[in-house]
């Protein structure tokens, strides 16, 4: 008898029955579509990041349930999960995974997004290994490619919605530039994959570098809101000469494969179209800061040359009102630079291949 159990157990941890999906644009009606066509005796458990912002309210759980055999719910912190359920991350919390629980906080943004798919595959890949299946979906920038690199690395199944089929195909493409995914389908029949794939049994895990594994505990434990720089975050990678366009703080190089990203040392990270768009970003913030002190200027030379011209000194109102002038038209060059700044990221590539 003793035996039988210990045969059961052994071929149970090696099925692939951890599921983990991310979605941004187009991923709410994605989604729901995927989860409708699961039978309700799928053995694995499914973690789903949908990107979200901050003070959004979210109803996904509700909408998947309308239609899913599967029940869903959003993840809780230090809860136990189960096999044929569904866990969503909150918004604006990250979604972690630990042997057998879930973590759920309020860690540093990744891609300018919480929750983060990377750090949710990141957690999964780490305590799970070859029993994951990573699955992105639909949407804009890179988030979930760093993600699915590890899942990959460490011996799960890495799955790509075909990017001709997604609603928005820049992250699935992006994803496909940087991982050789074992599936790539549309989303019609992710459903039947993941049903066959869960019934699967996991080959051995590979061999991974120590360093590397260390480096992934450093960025899970950034996640769950440690200490960044205290855990030597710094030390995994290349000090660069940019600063995090969130906190100002210094950006570390790592690679991945062919893959570049940056962690500060208060925790936030970027892929290089996540940093080069919150950039771009700030560049239009900063010229509308300038602008107005520009404006702000004018407006106070204008008010003194107006009080000098009331108290008649006619030569010192002349002179500030010169100075309104001037300034005014550098407020205007400023102006117009705003209307013509470009919101940039790494995406270019994909944004040619539309204007053509």
């Amino acid at each position: 008898m003793a035996t039988t159990k210990k045969s059961t157990k052994k071929k149970q941890d090696t099925l692939r029955d951890i599921v983990v999906i991310g979605a941004s644009a187009g991923g709410i009606l994605a989604l729901p579509e995927i989860t409708k066509h699961l039978p309700a005796n799928f053995p694995g458990s499914i973690f789903v990041v949908q990107h979200l912002g901050p003070y959004s309210e979210s109803v996904l759980p509700q909408i998947i349930n309308l239609n899913s055999a599967l029940p869903a719910q959003f993840a809780k912190d230090g809860e136990k999960f189960l096999p044929g359920n569904i866990y969503v991350a909150p918004p604006d919390h990250h979604l972690i995974l630990e042997k057998g629980t879930m973590v759920v906080s309020k860690g540093p943004k990744e891609n300018r997004f919480r929750p983060s798919i990377d750090a949710l595959f990141r957690s999964a890949a780490y305590v799970y290994g070859n029993r994951v299946v990573g699955v992105v979906l639909t949407g804009y920038l890179d988030d979930g490619t760093s993600g699915l690199w590890s899942v990959q690395r460490l011996g799960g199944v890495t799955v790509v919605q075909d990017p001709s089929d997604a609603a928005v195909p820049d992250m699935p493409a992006n994803a496909l530039q940087f991982v050789e995914a074992d599936h790539v389908v549309p989303l019609a029949q992710l459903a039947s994959l993941l049903t066959h794939l869960t019934t699967e049994e996991a080959p051995a895990p590979p061999k991974v570098p120590q360093d590397d594994l260390n480096r992934l505990e450093i960025e899970i434990a950034i996640a769950r809101h440690d200490n960044a720089f205290e855990m030597g975050i710094i030390d995994k990678g290349e000090l660069t000469a940019f600063t995090c366009p969130d906190c100002h703080g210094a950006l570390t190089k790592l690679i991945e494969g062919n893959l570049i990203r940056f962690r500060c040392h208060t925790g936030h990270a970027y892929t290089i179209s996540s940093l080069l768009a919150e950039v771009t970003e700030s560049v239009e913030s900063l010229l509308y800061q300038a602008m107005r002190g520009l404006e702000e200027t004018k407006m106070l030379l204008e008010n003194m040359g107006t009080y000098f011209t009331q108290t008649k000194q006619p030569d010192v109102a002349a002179l500030f009102q010169q100075k309104a002038e001037e300034t005014g038209q550098q407020a205007r060059v400023v102006h117009d630079s705003i209307f013509v700044h470009e919101k940039l990221s790494g995406d270019l590539q994909f944004q040619k291949k539309k204007l053509r």
